[in-house]
């Protein structure tokens, strides 16, 4: 029993091991010009090495190919040993070393398998005075039906026409002054089987006079002189031909409901107008050899003139490649929209764009005639017949990235805890998109990184929960939907301490130091032997107790002592009033002549008394008087010892008489205008130096002493 597994199990996994070819199956033969049949079955290719064999059995006879996995699952035979119409029965054998398996045996009627060979076109070319034809000729064959195709040169979409017979045909339907491309293919009345397309072949159509152009306008504001420039633009409209020929351009505008037409040409596609302020019509044909085009007509409202609105809201949206803008219809009667774009950094409007779309309500452009990370600015018209509507502008980018730079950043407001980051708006064109929000970073030294995000419209933010007296490290970022750039880093630090903080400590510090200074001053004020009370109210002197007092004696501390005024003067008697010049002067001058005489005579007798040896100096004398009866006294009178306290007393005696003499002078108090006190009893008051006119003396080397002198 052992014996006879052992011997069996080696065969059972040689059976289960074992791998047949798969079955050939899906057999096609085609018999190419009527002179080579080939067969092709699936599948195409093997995994391990297959051999096929194809059987072939005509009238009794039979053919055979070989081929293998390597040179695929095709075969072909010669014409000399097969021809039409002949019925034939061809089956495929596949082998390899594990087995051989053969397919389903297929029937073949070789005139229903028979593919021509392509027509080959001499020649496309239009009929002279005949429009928007092309004739088509080639080279006469054996088939007797064809499809003709054609396209528009630049254009992706082909045309069939199907006819049968003939070698020339004429194609017609077609637009003038446009380049078409051409191509035919053929089989023959029983095959079911095409031949392959011919060579393309190109042609061009007659012209004709151009088409109608499609026209717009850019208004911008009156000017200083009241001149309101337009620009006009115009070009070929939708299903012109591409290569249509023109020559150039006829304008003509003129106010409305007025014949005075003003006419121009040009061969540029644009016009600048100077208009006035009312409503104006213009119009533009084009022109070339054979006629003038449908003008095309364009109404510039007033200035004045309000237009009407139809449009809510535009949007702008991605779908696959292409940028779609849709509206609401929100007005029954508009049927006609213009569509104009231009991108945004434009200011010259150089790469401006319009078109005019009909019974829709949304507009398509592919991404491709857009510059990708540019912003454009899309507006929507709405026409009625003539009048053109307040527009709706939107802004829209055809393929969004992300900013070429960051935000510059700065920190502002620093505090303790807090510290507020501003930034400037990127640049439109780095921005390469929307800016859909801004994220500020920031880290302290050595600790974790926060962030915070912020709408696109904020452009600042107020950092909190700062830590006291520690550097941070900022940067700010701005995103798009493809992505965010982060800005330059920026450092700062927290302050150690608040301007709130610092208030009520100096206060408090400041306080305490003016009552320091408060309690000294008057604690000092209180002590006996205080040394600020003398610096904040000092001893005004007396004149009693001057050194004056001790030359003219004790007679004159009396008179000071004494009032002033009698009690018996009236308010009105001590007023100070000036005694006539004629009565000062001789008063004065007598004073003076007795003053010289008594200094002279005293100098005398003491020019030996004399202590120093210093120089003389002047000084000026307080009755010093220009004026004498008869003549001026001049010159200055040489002092060589102040008199003794007697002889100034004398000397002041002789004074007083003088003035009592000088006394009986004088008019009644009632008609003096002068005060009484002048020659009174009392002496003369020294202080009063502009009482009298001064005199200079020569002033003594040295003063002696009196009191010395007394003892």
């Amino acid at each position: 029993m052992w014996i006879l597994a052992l011997w069996i199990f080696p065969l059972l996994c040689k059976l289960g091991l074992t791998a047949l070819p798969t079955k050939p199956e899906n057999i096609s033969c085609v018999l190419y010009n009527s002179m080579t049949l080939t067969c092709t079955w699936n599948p195409e290719k093997e995994t391990s090495c297959t051999e096929y064999t194809v059987n072939v059995s005509c009238r009794k006879k039979s053919y055979s190919c070989k081929s293998s996995s390597s040179t695929g699952a095709s075969c072909s035979f010669l014409h000399q040993m097969i021809t039409p119409p002949d019925t034939c029965s061809i089956g495929v054998t596949a082998q390899n070393v594990d087995g051989i398996i053969k397919s389903d045996v297929t029937r073949w009627r070789l005139s229903e398998i028979m593919k021509s060979i392509p027509p080959e076109i001499l020649s496309v070319k239009p009929i002279l005075g005949v429009k928007k034809m092309l004739e088509i000729k080639w080279k006469p064959n054996s088939s007797s039906k064809y499809i003709l195709r054609f396209k528009t040169i630049n254009c992706t979409h082909w045309m069939e026409v199907n006819f049968t017979a003939g070698n020339i045909y004429n194609l017609t339907g077609l637009k003038a002054s446009t380049e078409y491309g051409i191509a035919l293919r053929c089989r023959d009345k029983l095959s079911r089987i095409w031949s392959d397309w011919s060579q393309e072949k190109t042609g061009m159509t007659e012209d004709e006079v151009p088409h109608i152009l499609d026209l717009w306008r850019i208004l911008k504001p009156v000017d200083v002189n009241g001149s309101r420039p337009v620009r006009l633009l115009w070009k070929k409209a939708k299903g012109a031909p591409v290569l249509e020929k023109t020559l150039g351009y006829n304008i003509q505008y003129s106010p409305e409901n007025n014949t005075n037409v003003t006419e121009m040409r040009t061969t540029n596609q644009t016009l600048e107008l100077h208009l006035g302020s009312e409503t104006y019509t213009v119009s533009v044909t084009s022109y070339n050899s054979l006629g003038n085009s449908i003008a095309a007509t364009l109404r510039i409202p007033g200035v004045h003139e309000k237009s009407f609105q139809c449009i809510k809201a535009v949007k702008a949206c991605l779908v696959q490649d292409q940028l779609v803008v849709e509206w609401p219809r929100s007005c029954q009667d508009v049927d006609t929209w213009v569509v104009e774009w231009f991108p945004d950094l434009d200011s010259e409007l150089s790469a401006f764009s319009w078109e005019s779309v009909s019974q829709v309500k949304n507009w398509t452009i592919h991404r491709d005639k857009l510059t990708p990370f540019l912003c454009y600015n899309i507006s929507v018209y709405p026409v009625l017949q003539d009048r053109v509507g307040e527009p709706y502008s939107i802004q829209a980018y055809a393929k969004e990235g992300i900013p070429s730079k960051g935000p510059l950043a700065k920190v502002e407001n620093i505090g303790v805890k807090t510290a507020t980051i501003t930034w400037e708006e990127i640049p439109k064109e780095k921005r390469n998109g929307f800016i859909s929000n801004y994220t500020i970073f920031y880290q302290a030294e050595g600790g974790k990184e926060f962030s915070k995000t912020v709408d696109s419209s904020i452009l600042h933010y107020d950092l909190e929960s700062l830590t006291r007296k520690t550097s941070y490290t900022v940067r700010v970022m701005a995103s798009t939907r493809a992505g965010g750039t982060s800005g330059p880093r920026i450092n700062f630090k927290t302050l150690s301490i608040s301007l709130f903080e610092i208030i009520p400590t100096t206060c408090l510090i400041g306080g305490g130091f003016l009552m320091l200074i408060v309690l000294t001053v008057v604690f000092d004020f209180k002590r006996q032997n205080s040394k600020l009370a003398p610096l904040c109210c000092p001893d005004v002197p007396n004149p009693a107790e001057s050194s004056i007092a001790t030359w003219l004696g004790t007679n004159f501390k009396d008179k000071v002592n004494l009032k002033k005024f009698d009690n018996s003067v009236s308010t009105e008697d001590k007023t100070l009033k000036p005694c006539p010049s004629d009565l000062i002067d001789k008063l004065v001058v007598n004073f003076g002549s007795v003053l010289e005489e008594a200094f002279t005579e005293e100098a005398g007798k003491s020019q030996e008394n004399i202590l120093g040896a210093e120089k003389n100096e002047y000084v000026t004398s307080p009755y010093r008087s220009d004026y004498s009866s008869g003549k001026s006294f001049e010159g200055p009178l040489n002092l060589t010892e102040i008199p003794s306290r007697k002889s100034h007393h004398q000397y002041w005696e002789m004074a007083k008489d003088i003035c009592s003499e000088a006394k009986e002078e004088l008019p009644s108090p009632g008609q003096s205008s002068g005060p009484d006190h002048l020659c009174g009893d009392r002496a003369p008051n020294p202080y009063l130096k502009n009482s009298v006119t001064t005199r200079e003396f020569l002033k003594l080397e040295e003063v002696p002493d009196h009191t010395k002198r007394e003892v």
